[in-house]
């Protein structure tokens, strides 16, 4: 009996310890699959909604001829498409990575995963300095607008658009000139692995391409909007003052300082729209470009943990979904489409929609944003 005791003494610290392993793993595989689900939930939703708010725009655009018939759509429906296309055949792929840790679709499709990565992002994010610049026309030069954003020139950004993305990325990632020599060998022999590891010098050309220089654009043209629109403003308070006087000499006088004042507050107002779409763009794109252009200078002497690459990579597809919103949804007429292809009201069943209604008490209703009727002119909405 005392032997026996002396050995169940002996194992019981053991069998302490064994339980507190067991316990430990079981919190680590609880923990491990909430931050699955989690993670599995989160890319899910930024997917199915950049597909769902993407066709809704390109839906809309096709289905009423209003908005069918102006240029600048043109460059909606492109930046749609490209997003759709972001959501489709690169998210996915990416998602599977993340959920079982490993490439699972052979060295081949890892080259078409990773240029087409680089495809539809770069092409999105430069149909968005195309809007920019389109915005931009519109407000500074509005008589000119008819003149220089005819078809033929929208559908010739929107070439160079794609053609600019596709040499950017398929022809430098099938050639292996992207990355290095190390990366080049482990992807050949580890049929396993996807790791988007780029030289210094594709890392300066791509970077600059698919970021750096349109956001310079971008920001230039915002400035000089919101330049423009101080002096407005200004001009808008003037006028009010001075209005007041000539109601009963000039009646017809005072009715066009009326509309005139109207056009430059929804000036106004697209430019403030402009800043917050410069934020939301910068938002995303800023800090994934700042990291990856930084590590892939310095290498080793820059430490970084994996799931820093990871997030940033899904906080830049995260604008795919963030673009039918900031580019579509507070502009009333794709508003009222969207509600018409919804079904969400009866009501739209019977509503002239080339008729805009005046009851929209929105501030947003009467912002053009960067849409822009076909006539020289923002979009009076």
């Amino acid at each position: 009996m005392e032997l026996q005791s002396s050995k169940m003494e002996l194992q019981s610290p053991d069998n302490t310890t064994n339980n507190s392993l067991v316990i430990n793993e079981t919190n680590t595989t609880s923990m491990d699959m909430f931050l699955l689900i989690l993670k599995s939930t989160t890319m899910t939703v930024i997917m199915a909604t950049a597909v769902a708010g993407n066709l809704l725009v390109i839906g809309s655009v096709v289905k009423f001829e209003r908005l069918r018939s102006r240029v600048t759509n043109y460059f909606i429906v492109s930046l749609a498409f490209a997003d759709i296309l972001v959501a489709v055949l690169v998210m996915p792929f990416n998602a599977s990575m993340e959920i079982s840790k490993k490439w699972i679709f052979g060295s081949f499709m890892c080259d078409i995963f990773n240029s087409n990565d680089v495809l539809f992002s770069t092409s999105s994010i430069l149909h968005l300095c195309c809007i920019s610049m389109d915005r931009y026309i519109a407000i500074m030069k509005p008589l000119q607008y008819e003149r220089k954003m005819t078809k033929f020139r929208a559908l010739s950004m929107l070439t160079i658009t794609w053609i600019a993305s596709l040499l950017i990325s398929y022809i430098p990632i099938h050639s292996q000139l992207y990355t290095t020599n190390e990366n080049a060998l482990t992807l050949k022999n580890n049929p396993y692995t996807c790791t988007f590891i780029v030289n210094r010098l594709y890392a300066v050309i791509s970077s600059s391409v698919s970021f750096w220089i349109p956001c310079t654009i971008m920001v230039f043209v915002y400035i000089r909007i919101f330049i423009e629109a101080r002096k407005q403003e200004k001009h808008i308070r003037s006028a009010s003052v001075c209005s007041s006087k000539s109601n009963a000499l000039y009646p017809s006088r005072n009715s066009r300082d009326i509309s005139d004042r109207k056009t430059m507050k929804r000036e106004h107002k697209a430019a403030k729209t402009l800043g917050i779409i410069m934020g939301v763009f910068i938002l995303c794109f800023f800090p994934f470009f700042s990291w990856y252009l930084i590590t892939s200078m310095c290498r080793d002497l820059c430490p970084y943990p994996p799931i820093l690459g990871k997030i940033l990579f899904w906080i830049g597809y995260s604008n795919s979904c963030l673009n039918p919103i900031i580019y579509a949804y507070y502009n009333r007429e794709f508003r009222q489409a969207f509600k018409r292809l919804l079904r969400m009201k009866s009501q739209f069943d019977s509503y002239n929609f080339n008729q805009c209604s005046s009851g929209d008490t929105k501030d947003t209703a009467n912002v053009p944003l960067v849409y822009l009727n076909g006539h020289g002119g923002p979009t009076s909405v």
